[in-house]
């Protein structure tokens, strides 16, 4: 598969029988144009929505795409979904309501998008979300979990690939840390806005692969 860093939260994903998946879309210029990132054009087959921010839930995507939203297991054009309900700070909900990792089996490599995760997660979590190779993970901290959390259940989940998200940029000018926080003291293989994702090509230990926004 091919994932591609559209920007803030959101990734064009590719399977290797072209199934196209886009995470949580932003609308372009939202909270007052906190949200720089150009608009994203790419087409999409499936949509996945972790929440109702509008920083995460655009619906003007092209193709005709089949919308995620809400916990359970779906199949959607021969890609295995799975939601599992957290929460969008540490206070259960009050604050920021609701979030829903999608944790996806694409090409036999489970993706797993934790969307705007605000809290740590326990044993219990992970046993229920489930084996997780790749990662796509929220580090910026004030709305979601930081860097500390962000290693924390990078610990815990011990995915193959980990792929920072939610962090600030030129594009992005929330109250969020950059992605330097996270990557501090680690090994990180820096990219531009693309990286080929094989299951017989996964590290055998955890790398962090940083990726530049597209848009």
């Amino acid at each position: 598969m091919k994932i591609k860093f559209l920007g803030h939260a959101s990734f064009l994903i590719t399977s290797e029988k072209g199934v196209r998946i886009i995470t949580d879309p932003y609308k372009p210029g939202c909270y007052g144009g906190g949200i720089k990132y150009d608009a994203i054009t790419e087409e999409a087959d499936i949509v996945t929505i972790s929440h109702e921010h509008d920083d995460h839930n655009e619906t003007k995507i092209k193709g005709n795409p089949v919308f995620v939203r809400g916990a359970g297991g779906k199949e959607v054009k021969g890609i295995n979904i799975f939601g599992y309900e957290v929460y969008h700070d540490k206070s259960s909900g009050k604050e920021r309501g609701k979030d829903i990792i999608y944790n996806m089996e694409i090409d036999g490599v489970n993706v797993a998008h934790l969307g705007d995760l605000g809290h740590t997660l326990t044993k219990s979590d992970a046993e229920k979300i489930g084996r997780v190779d790749v990662l796509l993970i929220p580090v910026g901290g004030y709305f979601t979990i930081d860097a500390k959390d962000a290693e924390d259940i990078v610990n815990l989940l011990k995915p193959k690939v980990v792929i920072p998200m939610h962090f600030k940029t030129a594009k992005c000018d929330f109250p969020i840390a950059p992605v330097d926080d996270f990557i501090k003291n680690k090994e990180v293989k820096r990219m531009d806005g693309e990286v080929e994702i094989k299951k017989e090509s996964l590290p055998n230990k955890t790398e962090i692969y940083v990726l530049k926004p597209t848009k």
